[in-house]
């Protein structure tokens, strides 16, 4: 997903500040896609360039103007087209599963530490997971539509699906090997 999408998706609801577009990555989708704030800035520098949205200076007092960011017809229209474009595919990556690969080389005390760390990596992602609904509460008066809601709610699913997985998985490893399953060294 393009950085540019996301940040066209969230204007395309409510003009935002680039903190407030902050905020609303992570809360919202943090679990499959996350963005610093210089990153945020850039990108509407960029899409301010490409004519795709504005900004607008709203004077405050004792502090510098809020550059309020609103989406262009120009910017909602390649918004709709990039949705109904094709889903764009990466080559799947994977540091851990690098390390994986190479594990063989490690003690089975090594490996054995890192399965369970990364379990316990996969816990707490689940946990993070689990508090997305509650966290969703203050973009919901922005954004009301429950068909909205159902499609944001269908990317959790993913994210619980794919770190339930993960965590059986490393949970099974750790299993063989306490089990001496794995090959001696």
């Amino acid at each position: 997903m393009s950085l540019e999408h996301a940040i066209l998706g969230f204007l395309n609801y409510h003009p935002y500040t680039g903190y407030d577009l902050k905020k609303i990555f992570d809360t919202s989708i943090r679990h499959f896609w996350s963005a610093d704030q210089s990153q945020i800035y850039r990108t509407l520098t960029r899409l301010t360039e490409r004519g795709f949205v504005e900004m607008e200076k709203v004077p405050q007092q004792d502090r510098p103007d809020r550059k309020v960011y609103h989406i262009t017809e120009g910017g909602r229209g390649e918004l709709l087209n990039w949705l109904a474009g094709p889903p764009p595919m990466d080559e799947p990556r994977s540091a851990p599963l690098v390390q994986v690969f190479f594990a063989g080389q490690l003690s089975d005390e090594q490996v054995l530490a890192k399965f369970e760390g990364f379990a316990a990596l996969m816990r707490a992602f689940l946990a993070m997971y689990d508090q997305v609904p509650d966290q969703l509460g203050p973009y919901q008066e922005d954004i009301s539509s429950p068909r909205e809601h159902f499609f944001w709610l269908l990317t959790l699913e993913n994210g619980l699906c794919s770190m339930r997985a993960n965590l059986a998985w490393a949970e099974s490893i750790v299993e063989r090997i306490k089990a001496g399953k794995v090959p001696p060294k």
